[in-house]
């Protein structure tokens, strides 16, 4: 059997980071899906889905490393030929990914103890 749903997740952009873990759990139980993968993948070129220990300092943690990485003052060719300048959001969304293929047995996501999904 396949359920498919479609959640939309505001951001503030500039790798605002959400835990959709949560939805994903309502989406799943109302599925009556007990085995089997859970698919969640982010539509867009600079969003990306990962698991991370949602809270603040590692956060913040994360959101710095992305910034160390594809600062947002970088100077892309992508703001150049486009003149949007978020070549850096591409560049965030591409060493992340676009999504993540999540285990479910007995109904329960499987997931570690501190392990969240979160959408950035």
């Amino acid at each position: 059997m396949i359920v498919s749903k479609k959640l939309v997740v505001d951001t503030k952009g500039h790798s605002d980071i959400q835990d959709i873990t949560d939805r994903i759990r309502l989406v799943v139980e109302a599925s009556g899906i007990l085995n089997g993968i859970v698919n969640v993948f982010v539509i867009g070129s600079t969003a990306s889905i990962s698991t991370i220990e949602y809270e603040p300092a590692l956060v913040q943690d994360m959101k710095d490393h992305l910034e160390s990485l594809a600062p947002e003052s970088m100077t892309t060719r992508h703001g150049n030929t486009w003149g949007d300048d978020n070549g850096f959001s591409h560049l965030r969304a591409t060493l992340m990914g676009p999504g993540m293929v999540v285990p479910l047995s007995d109904g329960r996501l499987v997931l570690g103890t501190w392990q969240q999904n979160c959408c950035h």
